[in-house]
């Protein structure tokens, strides 16, 4: 039986509403040893939609599965062709000053680390160090016969020279650089092999139906043991992989702070939820913390 992924969820009733005050965020800060979770809703002001906000990918696109992915070679191709052209738009996605501002807590010693859901490598090129990538990275590729990694640039030009002339129209770009286009927009997309064993190809990422490794959740549940409170940031937290390390911490009697604009599974959690756009939000508390967040230029410099 195939699976699905869970997609959304239904907010109760009596969940706590959302506020406009910042001061639990700071109060957090300040203190230090915050974790920070990010999902997909950091990234929207970089131009990357999210899954499920206002205008989010899901109103258009069911991203594939793991299962549907190692089934058939047919949806490999429609899966490596829309990958290919979002690739060439999601690479050039920069920094925002959300993704800034967390690097710039995290340079001024109030974070305990940063664990994203995200795939698109902006928190490291914002200067955040020793991210933890819960989903995987769109930068790299693996094998799934041999386990040889390779870099994603070195697939882009492996397909570019496979596909001359491939230049369709996407009706959109979603929050995993997967490029909506038609069956018959693809239908002539040639999928390279592995060039080390001629294997099958996989984007380094964890798809929708598809387990985080078990070691990677271990260290996630560590950093939670060791934080002083949760962060959480632009995330819906409707999947298990994220809401896991909020019950968590709200377990250990950890403060769990979100700012995110909608509800998410985790408020009933949650001493707060902040319902501000994140980039907003986040540089207003770095001002009142007295903390400089660096501009894009400045970001992109860094070693």
């Amino acid at each position: 039986m195939r699976m699905r992924p869970t997609l959304t969820w239904t907010a109760a009733e009596d969940l706590p509403p959302g506020t406009m005050d910042l001061e639990p965020v700071a109060d957090a800060l300040s203190a230090g040893g915050v974790l920070v979770l990010s999902g997909a809703g950091i990234s929207t002001e970089s131009g990357i939609p999210d899954y499920r906000g206002e205008g989010g990918s899901l109103s258009r696109h069911t991203p594939m599965t793991y299962q549907e992915f190692t089934a058939g070679a047919q949806a490999r191709r429609r899966y490596w062709a829309r990958s290919h052209l979002g690739w060439r738009t999601f690479g050039r996605a920069r920094p925002n000053a959300g993704h800034r501002a967390v690097a710039a807590f995290g340079r001024h010693g109030l974070l305990s680390g940063v664990i994203t859901q995200n795939v698109d490598g902006l928190h490291q090129a914002a200067g955040s160090d020793e991210v933890v990538e819960l989903h995987g990275s769109l930068e790299r590729v693996v094998c799934l016969s041999c386990g040889a990694y390779s870099p994603r640039r070195e697939l882009a030009r492996r397909l570019e020279e496979a596909n001359a002339g491939f230049e369709p129209v996407a009706a959109g770009i979603n929050p995993d650089g997967d490029a909506d286009l038609t069956d018959e927009q693809v239908a002539d997309f040639r999928v390279v092999p592995c060039a080390v064993c001629g294997g099958i190809l996989k984007p380094d990422v964890v798809f929708f139906g598809e387990a985080v490794p078990p070691s990677r959740v271990g260290h996630c549940r560590t950093l939670v043991g060791e934080a002083t409170s949760l962060l959480v940031l632009g995330s819906s937290l409707t999947v298990m992989s994220g809401l896991r390390f909020v019950r968590q911490a709200a377990q250990a009697g950890k403060p769990v702070l979100i700012v995110n604009r909608d509800p998410t599974r985790g408020d009933r959690y949650a001493v707060t939820r902040v319902a501000l756009a994140l980039g907003t939000a986040l540089t207003t508390v770095a001002g009142r913390l007295d903390i400089p967040v660096r501009g894009e230029a400045a970001a992109r410099s860094e070693p």
